[in-house]
C-alpha cells in the first residue's frame, strides 16, 4: 500500500513529434517497470496507426516504481504561480516511490485527450525539441496545464542530435514561460542520458497527491475501453477513498449502479489488485455494456454513499469542429458500418454520429470530428479494423441558422440548409489562432491569413527569430487545405494552434453542385459570397480532373440557387486500360485489369455517374 506522501502523479505534455513517447519509453525501462526483453519504440502507443504515423492517438496511463535517493543538496520547486522556490531535500525521504505516468496526444485534433490527462495529475513535464524549439502546441498544452495549477518541469530533449541547440531552446522557454535556468533539464529520450533527472525532478517538484483517506469514494473517469467479455473498462484517478474488488458501485453523473468486477494498475498492461488506494491511478472493470453509462468526466462512488457524495469537477463536453458524412459504397453495408461505428464508439469519447440519408447516395452516418486528422484517423481505423469501403462527404463546419421565425437552428453540412427564403442570418464559428514561425515567414502567413479572412493580432518574439503570431479567423477556412499553405510558405517551420471563440454573422451562400444535371449534395459546401464565383470555378476544374470520362458526355456545373456560376464539361471516351499493350506476359494486362476493378469499388455511382472518392476530398485542395 502506498501512503499520499509517496505518489506522484505526472503527465507529459509537448508539441508533435517532440519525442513524448520515446521519454516515456526511457522512463519504464529506467524504473524496470518492462524487462529489456520486452522493450519496444513507442510502447505506450498500443495502436497500429499510431506506430506507422509516428504519433500518440490515445492516452495511455503506466505505473511506475522508482527508488529515490537523497541528493543531499537543495532542490528546486516551482509554485502554481510559476515563482521558483528552493526547499531542503531533507523533507523526502530515500525510499520507493510511486510514479503515475499518463503519456499524452501532442496534435492540436486531440487536445482533449489533454485535457483529460492533467485532471488526474499534479505536475507535467514539458517536452521541447532541441532541433525545433517551442511550438504552438507547446505553448497551448502548457498554457492547460497552468490553467489546472499543474508544476511544470521543463525539459530540452533530443540533445543528442547534431542540430540540437540547448542554449536557444532553453532561451525560449524562458521568455515564453520564465523559467529559471536551475529549472531547465536537457535530456535525450532515446539515448538516455539526463533521464535520471528527470525522475528526480518529479519526486523532487511535483507535490503529492491530496485526498482523505477515510471519506467516501471519489473517483473521476478520465478515459474508458471495451471489451467484448468484459464490457466497459473505466481509467480512474481515485481523489478520496478506497475502491476494492466485488463492490456496488454508482456513477453521480449518469446514475447507473454497476459492480467492481476488478480493479487493477497499469504495468503498463492492467494487472489486478486488492485495491485502488486514495491518489492513485488504476482501471475498474465494469461489466455495462452501454459506455455511454460511464462518460469520461463522471464521478464513481459506492452505491451505499452515494447520497452524501459531492461529484468532482467534471471535464467541460468536447464538441465537434468538423462534420463529414460516411457512406459504404455498398448500400449492403450499412449494418455492417453502424456496427463498426458503435464499437469505435466505445474507444473514442469524442466520436459523434447520428443516421443520415442523402437521395443520389443513399444511407450513411453524419459524423462529428475534432480535425481532419482525427477524421482521416477513423476513417483508416473503419477500413482497417471492420474490412469496409466508404465514402466520405467534404468536411464542413457546424452553422447556426437563424430562421425569419426566430428560430435558431445548428446545420452541420451544406444538404441540410434549409430553403434561403427562410433564412434570416448564417453564423459561423470563428477561432482564436496562435503560428509559431521563424521571424522570415511573417510576410507569406499574412498573406495567406488574410486570403482566408483573417483578422491580425499581436506579435510576440520568442528569442532573436521566433515570433508567436496572434489571428482570428473562420473554421471553415482553416480546415480547408490551411495548414498545408501554411507548412508550405514557411518551409515546414511554421506550426499551428487553434481554440473556439464565438459564433460570428457572415455573408454565406451555398454552393451546389451538379453532375449531368443530378444535384450532387454530398459535394454542396457553404462559401463566404465574395470569393463563391471564384471557388466555384476552381472546384468544378478539379472535378473534370478527378471524375472519369464515361460514353457520354458529363456537365459539371456549380451553382447558387438557381444561377449557374461555373461550368466543365467532360467529352465522351471509352476507357480501354490495356489497349497499350501488345503481346508479352498475360499477367501484365491481369495486374492493370484488377487495379481497374479495385479502383472502381471505391466509385459511388450518381446517376449515371459513377465519382471516385478523390472527387468528394476535392474541396480540401481548392
Amino acid at each position: 500500500m502506498s501512503d499520499l506522501a509517496h505518489i506522484r502523479n505526472f503527465c507529459i505534455i509537448a508539441h508533435i513529434d517532440h519525442g513524448k513517447s520515446t521519454l516515456a519509453d526511457r522512463l519504464l525501462e529506467i524504473t524496470k517497470t518492462i524487462d529489456k526483453r520486452d522493450m519496444k519504440a513507442q510502447v505506450l502507443d498500443s495502436m497500429d496507426l499510431e506506430r506507422e504515423r509516428g504519433i500518440t492517438i490515445k492516452l495511455q496511463p503506466a505505473r511506475m516504481e522508482y527508488e529515490y535517493k537523497l541528493s543531499g543538496s537543495r532542490l528546486l520547486a516551482t509554485s502554481k504561480e510559476g515563482n521558483a522556490s528552493f526547499s531542503n531535500t531533507s523533507q523526502l525521504e530515500a525510499r520507493s516511490y510511486v510514479l503515475n505516468l499518463i503519456d499524452t496526444p501532442g496534435h492540436v485534433d486531440f487536445a482533449y485527450e489533454v485535457s483529460r490527462s492533467l485532471a488526474c495529475c499534479e505536475g507535467a513535464i514539458l517536452v521541447v525539441d532541441s532541433t525545433q524549439g517551442i511550438e504552438a502546441q507547446t505553448l497551448a498544452n502548457a498554457y492547460l496545464a497552468i490553467e489546472h495549477n499543474l508544476t511544470l518541469i521543463p525539459v530540452v530533449n533530443k540533445i543528442d542530435l547534431p542540430n540540437s541547440d540547448r542554449e536557444k531552446t532553453a532561451k525560449e522557454l524562458k521568455d515564453a514561460f520564465g523559467f529559471t535556468d536551475e529549472e531547465i533539464l536537457y535530456a535525450s529520450g532515446k539515448t538516455g542520458e539526463g533521464v535520471e533527472s528527470i525522475l528526480q525532478a518529479i519526486v523532487e517538484r511535483v507535490p503529492a497527491p491530496k485526498g482523505q483517506v477515510d471519506a467516501p469514494l471519489r473517483a473521476l473517469i478520465f478515459d474508458s475501453a471495451y471489451d467484448t467479455h468484459r464490457g466497459v473498462i473505466c481509467f480512474v484517478r481515485v481523489f478520496d477513498g478506497k475502491l476494492m474488488p466485488r463492490q456496488k458501485v454508482f456513477t453521480l453523473g449518469s446514475k447507473t449502479a454497476a459492480e467492481s468486477l476488478e480493479v487493477g494498475y497499469f504495468h503498463p498492461k492492467m494487472e489486478k489488485s486488492e485495491a485502488i488506494n486514495c491518489g492513485e491511478v488504476g482501471y475498474i472493470v465494469t461489466g455495462l455494456r452501454d459506455v455511454s453509462k460511464a462518460r469520461v468526466g463522471d464521478t464513481i462512488t459506492l452505491t451505499s454513499e452515494r447520497a452524501s457524495t459531492e461529484a468532482l469537477p467534471g471535464y467541460k463536453h468536447v464538441k465537434p469542429m468538423v462534420y463529414a458524412t460516411i457512406f459504404p459504397v455498398s448500400g449492403d453495408d450499412y449494418p455492417s458500418l453502424r456496427d463498426a461505428m458503435e464499437k469505435l464508439r466505445l474507444s473514442d469519447a469524442s466520436l459523434e454520429f447520428e443516421p443520415e440519408h442523402i437521395p443520389s447516395i443513399g444511407f450513411g452516418f453524419r459524423t462529428g470530428f475534432l480535425g481532419l486528422l482525427h477524421m482521416d484517423i477513423v476513417q483508416e481505423r473503419l477500413t482497417r479494423e471492420y474490412d469496409l469501403d466508404l465514402i466520405l462527404t467534404a468536411p464542413s463546419v457546424a452553422f447556426k441558422v437563424v430562421q425569419t421565425s426566430g428560430e435558431e437552428v445548428i446545420v452541420q453540412s451544406a444538404a441540410q440548409f434549409p430553403d434561403v427564403s427562410t433564412v434570416q442570418a448564417i453564423l459561423e464559428p470563428w477561432m482564436k489562432v496562435n503560428i509559431l514561425t521563424p521571424s522570415d515567414y511573417i510576410g507569406p502567413i499574412m498573406d495567406i491569413v488574410t486570403k482566408r479572412r483573417g483578422i491580425s493580432g499581436n506579435i510576440q518574439y520568442l528569442g532573436e527569430d521566433r515570433v508567436d503570431m496572434h489571428f482570428e479567423m473562420p473554421l471553415g477556412n482553416i480546415i480547408i487545405d490551411f495548414y498545408d499553405k501554411l507548412k508550405s510558405v514557411s518551409s515546414g517551420y511554421a506550426s499551428l494552434n487553434y481554440d473556439f471563440i464565438e459564433m460570428r454573422p457572415g455573408d454565406l451562400v451555398k454552393v451546389d453542385i451538379l453532375v449531368a444535371n443530378e444535384k450532387v449534395e454530398a459535394l454542396s459546401c457553404m462559401m463566404h459570397r465574395s470569393v463563391a464565383d471564384t471557388e466555384g470555378r476552381e472546384l468544378v476544374t478539379k472535378l473534370k480532373e478527378l471524375i472519369p470520362r464515361q460514353q457520354f458526355e458529363i456537365a459539371i456545373q456549380a451553382a447558387i440557387g438557381g444561377k449557374v456560376i461555373a461550368r466543365e464539361t467532360i467529352s465522351a471516351l471509352r476507357k480501354d486500360v490495356t489497349g497499350y499493350l501488345y503481346g508479352g506476359d498475360v499477367t501484365r494486362k491481369m495486374k492493370l485489369l484488377n487495379k481497374q476493378k479495385k479502383g472502381k469499388k471505391r466509385m459511388k455511382k450518381i446517376g449515371k455517374v459513377d465519382i471516385p472518392q478523390e472527387a468528394f476530398l476535392a474541396i480540401l485542395k481548392k
